[in-house]
């Protein structure tokens, strides 16, 4: 309901000024990333305590594969919407007329866009609020079997029963896998897998981000897109939007879904590993020979070289980093640890959108962008780029795979009961044909 009534708000955004109306889009933007930022370790964190261990990278990556496909939304109604604007008020360009380029209706567009946010959110809203907690939660941490039963026969639609061992103690201070976060349990058992999970999402959105943000100012600087002067404001959201549609349509979505596709038959680690080699091969690609791919006849070429990059990022670390935390940290402290994550990963986008921003402009300041100092430029922005990939690659080996093992022998948490013969928790389920069903 946040994100529904945020994304509505963001559309409504008001004030007597430019700077009131963009003070009160920062409002609503901040609680809606406040929502989103919830629902990202819950969604995570839910497939994977429903999932089997066979198919579990598969379920919780096409949980996160659904971005691409709003992603490609995002940019069909952007294009939908800035068409028909674009052919209803005729506006010179830029220019010609600076000031009559943006005519007074072009204050819609964007709020449109952003207001058809709120239609996933509302549509999935009913079944959220009738989603029972995990049952693992709800039996491990909760300590409640017989809630955890009855939850399991509403997903699963068969009758449980929960059995206990009379001899299990349920004080939760009893149980060895009761450690907090900032414990030295858990710095020893996970401490470097937690450090893992927020490099590697940290450097990841650096380079994803600044990346996806500045598509624009690259195409500009190939010239794959006509200069902004060249166009009025609408027709320029048209044709920024189309080119950032076929990148998503021909890099973005088939990534994530080869994701999807061989994550539990080539492993968590090696698909990020990959990734990351690739991204910073193909980064330094495009950074070294710079100047040769702005000519002309070779902006094809940079078209596929980018595109690659975005492939490989997405079939590869923007994929396993949302996936491997919900897998390998205890059930009461899974959705924490990759909340810290997620978190992590988006103070690396405002690190790379506004570094990427300034770091992009010209060195010489006649070409830079009104209001802005001088920068390295776009082919050292890209070779800074192509290191951050570089340490995503060392960080990547602080990360352990997941593929093919239960979530209570990743974290550990039945390390103990495997060796106290009883002493831990000794619960499981049957259904009414006698197979069990495990927590």
């Amino acid at each position: 309901m946040v994100m529904v009534l945020c994304s509505l708000g963001s559309g409504l955004s008001f004030g007597q000024s430019s700077n009131g109306v963009m003070a009160t889009l920062c409002f609503f933007r901040f609680w809606l990333g406040f929502g989103i930022g919830g629902d990202y370790p819950l969604s995570a964190t839910i497939m994977s305590e429903y999932a089997n261990k066979k198919t579990r990278g598969a379920f919780i990556a096409a949980v996160f594969a659904m971005q691409g496909f709003g992603i490609l939304a995002g940019g069909i109604v952007s294009l939908i919407v800035s068409s028909a604007f674009d052919h209803a008020f005729d506006a010179p360009t830029y220019e010609v007329d600076p000031v009559g380029s943006t005519v007074p209706q072009a204050d819609y567009v964007w709020r449109i866009v952003l207001m058809f946010g709120a239609i996933p959110a509302l549509l999935t809203y009913y079944w959220r609020m009738k989603m029972p907690e995990t049952a693992r939660y709800t039996a491990l941490v909760a300590r409640n079997t017989k809630q955890a039963a009855a939850d399991m026969s509403k997903v699963l639609q068969v009758d449980l029963i929960a059995e206990e061992d009379p001899q299990t103690n349920p004080s939760p201070s009893s149980n060895p896998n009761s450690f907090g976060l900032f414990s030295k349990e858990f710095a020893r058992r996970h401490g470097l897998h937690l450090v893992g999970t927020t490099t590697t999402w940290f450097l990841l959105d650096i380079a994803y981000y600044s990346s996806n943000l500045f598509q624009k100012d690259i195409y500009s600087a190939i010239g794959w897109i006509p200069a902004a002067e060249t166009m009025n404001a609408v027709h320029e959201v048209f044709t920024v939007s189309r080119a950032q549609t076929l990148i998503a349509l021909c890099g973005t979505v088939p990534g994530y879904w080869f994701t999807v596709a061989l994550i539990d038959y080539l492993g968590r680690f090696f698909i990020q590993l990959m990734g990351f080699i690739f991204m910073t091969v193909f980064m330094f690609a495009l950074a070294i020979p710079y100047d040769h791919w702005r000519r002309r006849d070779n902006r094809i070429g940079f078209l596929v070289m980018y595109s690659l990059t975005m492939f490989f990022a997405n079939f590869g670390p923007n994929a396993t980093t949302f996936v491997v935390p919900a897998e390998i940290f205890p059930a009461r402290l899974r959705s924490t640890c990759h909340g810290i994550s997620a978190a992590c990963g988006k103070a690396g986008a405002i690190v790379g959108a506004f570094g990427f921003l300034y770091a992009a402009q010209s060195s010489d300041p006649k070409k830079t962008d009104a209001g802005y100092p001088p920068g390295i430029g776009v082919r050292n922005s890209l070779l800074m780029l192509g290191g951050v990939n570089f340490l995503g690659i060392v960080f990547t080996l602080l990360v352990p795979e997941s593929k093919g093992k239960s979530l209570e022998e990743l974290s550990r948490e039945d390390e103990e009961q495997g060796g106290s013969g009883g002493g831990g928790d000794a619960t499981e389920m049957r259904d009414v044909a006698g197979r069990t069903v495990p927590v």
